[in-house]
C-alpha cells in the first residue's frame, strides 16, 4: 500500500510499523512535527505506550480471561499494533480515528504485523465510536484515550463504553492548565481550581482523576485509581470502573480541597466537596490559596504496580532502565501521604544553598517521621513532617554545608 505523504518503518517493542516522516514536516527548529504531518505519531510517548502495554497485560491477568481493547483516537495505530502483538488473552482490538488516512494506516500496520484478524479498524468520530459500542454486550474491557491536548472531551462516552471492572487509560497533555498557569481553563475543563505550587504535577493528576470521578458518578459508577505518573509534558492516569449507586458515592467521599501556604510551605487536606475551608494558615496566619475539588484518595495501587513491574521483566524494552526507576518509586510512594516538598524550592525561598536530598531524608526519619522519595520530582520528597519541621531540618543542613 502507498500513502500520498512521506514514510518510514520503525520498531518498537516487538512490532515494525509504518509511521510519517517526521522530518519532513518541520521546517523550523521550535515546530512540534506531530501535530503537523497528516497522520499523528509522537515517538517521545514510546515509554507512554510501554507502560499502556504493561497495565493492559496486568489487567488481563487479573481478570483471568480474554479481553476487548479500544483506542478511539489511533493515529497511526503503533498502540494498537502493540496491544494485539505484545499483549496475551486479547480478544480484539478496536481502532478508531477520524482520518481517513490515519485508519488506513493503522490497518496496514496490523496487516504488517500479522494481526488484521485481531484488529478491527474504524473511521469516525471518537464520541461517535465510542458511543456506537456503549450497548452492554458490545462493551470494552480497556479504553485508552490518548489525545493531543486534554481527554476530558471524550470522558462521558469513554465511561459509557466501558465494561463493569473496566480499566480506562487517561493521558492530559495540557499541563498549562493542570498546574495552574491558565486557572481558568482547568477550572471550566475539569472543574478544580489548580495551583502553581512545586507539588503542581500531582495536583495535575488529582483534578484530572477528580474529574474523572465526577463524570463517572453522573452515569452511577465509581472509580478506583491503580496507577498514575507524570513524565516529560503530560500526566496518564489508570482506574477501573466500578458500576453501581454506592460505589460511586464511595468515590466522591475521596474528593476534596488541598490548602496551601505560599508563605510557609504548610499544606493540608480537607475532605468533601462542600466541605467549610479555612482562609487562615494555621502555621503562619498568611492567607491559604485552594487547590481543587480534587481527588485525595489513593492515585497508585501496590499491588496493581507489583505486577505491572514483573509484567516488564524479559520484554527488552528500549527504556526498560528508566520505566523500572519509574515504577519502584511510584510503587514505594503509594501509601504515601499526599503532596511533596521539593528541597531546592524551599531553598530558594528561605535563600540557601541545597543540601543533599539524602541528609534530608535521613534527618526526617531520624525525627520520627515518614519520608519517601517521588517519581514526581528528582528532588522531591513526601513525608508526615509538618512544613516548620521539614524546613527547620532543611535549614539546619543547608548552614552546616555553608
Amino acid at each position: 500500500m502507498s500513502f500520498d505523504f512521506p514514510t518510514e518503518t520503525i520498531t518498537e517493542g516487538r512490532v515494525k510499523v509504518v509511521v510519517p516522516k517526521l522530518s519532513a514536516y518541520v521546517k523550523k527548529p521550535w515546530e512540534y512535527a506531530p501535530s503537523k504531518a497528516p497522520v499523528f505519531y509522537n515517538p517521545t510517548m514510546e515509554l507512554n505506550r510501554d507502560l499502556a502495554v504493561l497495565a493492559l497485560q496486568a489487567h488481563q491477568k487479573l481478570l483471568g480471561r480474554e479481553v476487548s481493547v479500544c483506542e478511539p483516537l489511533t493515529g497511526c495505530g503503533l498502540r494498537g499494533a502493540r496491544f494485539a502483538v505484545e499483549v496475551e488473552g486479547i480478544r480484539r482490538v478496536f481502532l478508531n480515528d477520524i482520518k481517513p488516512e490515519s485508519a488506513r494506516l493503522a490497518s496496514f500496520n496490523a496487516e504488517l504485523n500479522n494481526v488484521e484478524d485481531h484488529v478491527e479498524v474504524a473511521n469516525e468520530d471518537a464520541n461517535l465510536f465510542l458511543s456506537r459500542n456503549a450497548a452492554p454486550r458490545k462493551r470494552f474491557d480497556y479504553v485508552d484515550v490518548d489525545p493531543f491536548g486534554p481527554p476530558v472531551p471524550y470522558l462521558d462516552s469513554a465511561l459509557r463504553a466501558l465494561r463493569n471492572g473496566g480499566l480506562l487509560a487517561l493521558t492530559a497533555t495540557d499541563m498549562a492548565p493542570l498546574c495552574g498557569v491558565h486557572p481558568r481553563a482547568c477550572l471550566r475543563k475539569y472543574g478544580g481550581q489548580p495551583l502553581r505550587t512545586e507539588y503542581c504535577h500531582e495536583l495535575a493528576v488529582r483534578l484530572l482523576i477528580g474529574c474523572l470521578t465526577m463524570m463517572a458518578a453522573k452515569h452511577a459508577i465509581g472509580i478506583e485509581a491503580l496507577f498514575s505518573h507524570s513524565i516529560d509534558h503530560y500526566v496518564r492516569a489508570y482506574a477501573v470502573v466500578h458500576y453501581g449507586a454506592k460505589v460511586s458515592d464511595k468515590s466522591i467521599q475521596q474528593m476534596g480541597y488541598i490548602l496551601h501556604c505560599f508563605s510557609c510551605f504548610h499544606r493540608e487536606t480537607v475532605s468533601g466537596i462542600t466541605s467549610p475551608l479555612k482562609h487562615v494558615c494555621p502555621s503562619c496566619g498568611a492567607k491559604l490559596s485552594v487547590a481543587g475539588p480534587l481527588w485525595l484518595g489513593k492515585i497508585a495501587d501496590k499491588n496493581f504496580c507489583s505486577l505491572m513491574e514483573r509484567e516488564a521483566e524479559g520484554r527488552s524494552l528500549r527504556q526498560e532502565k528508566r520505566l523500572l526507576k519509574m515504577m519502584s518509586l511510584v510503587q514505594n510512594e503509594a501509601e504515601a501521604p499526599i503532596s511533596y516538598y521539593a528541597v531546592d524550592k524551599i531553598c530558594d525561598k528561605l535563600n540557601l544553598p541545597i543540601p543533599a536530598l539524602k541528609k534530608v531524608l535521613d534527618n526526617v526519619r531520624k525525627a520520627g517521621f515518614q519520608a519517601v522519595l517521588t517519581h514526581f520530582n528528582s528532588r522531591g520528597f513526601r513525608t508526615d513532617a509538618p512544613a516548620n519541621v521539614v524546613k527547620e531540618i532543611i535549614t539546619d543542613l543547608a548552614v552546616q554545608k555553608a
